[in-house]
């Protein structure tokens, strides 16, 4: 991992350029590309406040449902995004891996950068909606940068072995959006992750199975940023760290073993790609 930082610093330039580039190519000419990208939270969001209507989800708080999901969604939407693109980050730039040598890991890389532009856009959303609620942030909000360079973390651990495998098994690509998916409704964007909570630890709804239960929902790391980033934004609360630890420990393990990967197979880019 250092030699990755490293690799980062050096070419800090080269991944400001391919990034600009990547923006430019998506959204020159597409009049309707950078409104879809800001549609998307929103359609979702109206989409699970309807849902909700006919379901009744228990937030457990008297936060609007509506801004309580587009905040939810924001980091998800990080996470799926940057780890799509990232996979598809190697084969993408075929052309270019077969006439300059540069580590490789920049293309993951850039493809966060990337996403975290459309972030940007949608965090502004975000404020003009916690204005119209009249819902003023606290010091807490401090935690957001944190939460979201912990999703970038994340995106790059799956993204950097994806986008390894990608090149060798081009069925990584196709299968991620079904995974991803799935993800989705194991993390808590549509529920808060209270209402789990209450369900299993309070109330032991899977009675001795309860805890173990409640750890391995956690080992997901997007539950605890999530709900950490919700927390930080409407409630003045800091992280609620125990749900944050099992997947920030997954992913600390999980992120040396997926770069190691990804650069045991770097080698043999050029030829398979």
């Amino acid at each position: 991992m250092i030699l990755f930082i490293r690799d980062i610093l050096s070419y800090r330039e080269l991944v400001i350029a391919l990034a600009l580039k990547n923006i430019i190519v998506r959204y020159k000419q597409a009049y309707f590309g950078l409104a879809l990208a800001i549609l998307k939270p929103l359609m979702l969001m109206l989409i699970f406040s309807m849902v909700r209507s006919f379901v009744g989800i228990d937030t457990g708080s008297n936060i609007p449902y509506p801004i309580l999901t587009f905040a939810a969604l924001l980091p998800w939407i990080l996470f799926q995004e940057a780890t799509s693109e990232s996979i598809s980050s190697v084969v993408g730039n075929a052309a270019l891996i077969k006439k300059i040598y540069f580590p490789r890991a920049i293309f993951p890389l850039t493809a966060v950068v990337t996403k975290i532009i459309e972030l940007g856009i949608n965090l502004a959303i975000l404020a003009l909606m916690m204005a119209w609620y009249q819902m003023a942030p606290t010091l807490q909000i401090l935690w957001v940068p944190l939460i979201l360079a912990y999703t970038i973390l994340v995106s790059l651990c799956i993204g950097l072995a994806g986008a390894a495998l990608n090149v060798y098994y081009r069925d990584v690509a196709n299968m991620l959006p079904v995974g991803l998916q799935l993800m989705m409704y194991a993390s808590p964007v549509i529920y808060p992750l209270s209402l789990v909570k209450q369900k299993l630890l309070v109330q032991q709804a899977a009675g001795s199975w309860s805890d173990i239960l409640y750890t391995i929902y956690t080992i997901n790391p997007l539950a605890g940023i999530i709900d950490s980033f919700q927390r930080g934004l409407f409630h003045g609360q800091p992280p609620d760290f125990p749900a944050i630890w099992p997947g920030f420990l997954g992913t600390l393990i999980a992120l040396p073993i997926s770069y190691w990967y990804f650069k045991q197979a770097e080698s043999y880019f050029a030829d398979v790609v």
